[in-house]
């Protein structure tokens, strides 16, 4: 497909524990799983999940571990989720081992409502409704 363009595909997540961290997202986002790989980059075993887009021409999200580290960084990078209940999710993360770092706020002027949480590794998300 030489043809395609250049764009944005996916973001990968460090996790330490695939399965914990699969779970957590499934049950709180209901994100659904697209595939499984076991590869190695620069030499150094993983595991990733892949999840299908959330919406039409969206990106993918995967998670990934690094089978020969026990702990990744944690703060590189905040993911953004967009949700159609706002209010629900404190109760959806909580029950998945997460916590809610940041309670909600009316940004009016972005057209949002915003409220931040880590999971249950301790990644920030940064989780929105639309208003």
């Amino acid at each position: 497909m030489a043809d395609m363009p250049a764009h944005f595909s996916c973001t990968k997540l460090i996790v330490a524990d695939l399965d914990r961290a699969h779970a957590f997202y499934t049950s709180v986002f209901g994100l659904q799983e697209m595939a499984r790989v076991e590869a190695a980059i620069e030499g150094r075993p993983i595991s990733e999940i892949m999840f299908h887009p959330t919406a039409p021409g969206g990106s993918t999200f995967v998670l990934l571990t690094y089978r020969d580290t026990q702990k990744p960084a944690l703060s590189e990078t905040i993911t953004l989720f967009i949700v159609p209940d706002l209010a629900a999710m404190p109760d959806k993360v909580c029950a998945a081992g997460g916590r809610i770092v940041q309670e909600a706020r009316d940004m009016p002027e972005h057209g949002v409502k915003v409220a931040f949480a880590r999971d249950n590794e301790g990644h920030l998300i940064e989780i929105v409704q639309m208003l």
